[in-house]
């Protein structure tokens, strides 16, 4: 189903409201690996690094209590 133009333009108000791209490059090879791994978890690339953020930052909150 085709975007309308309102729709379209919704869309990039409320992407520049409520979100912050973070670049991030890595090595080929090690892209291959977070691609593998998140297919594997049936994810995206996107989701699956999101995650691993998440747990990270859940992780380290619990190392400062």
């Amino acid at each position: 189903m085709a975007y309308s133009k309102k729709k379209t333009e919704y869309n990039i108000e409320y992407a520049k409201k409520n979100i912050k791209r973070i670049p991030l490059d890595v090595q080929k090879n090690k892209y291959e690996e977070i691609r593998t791994a998140a297919q594997n978890a049936e994810e995206s690339v996107n989701g699956y690094i999101k995650k691993a953020i998440d747990m990270r930052m859940a992780e380290d909150r619990k190392d400062t209590l």
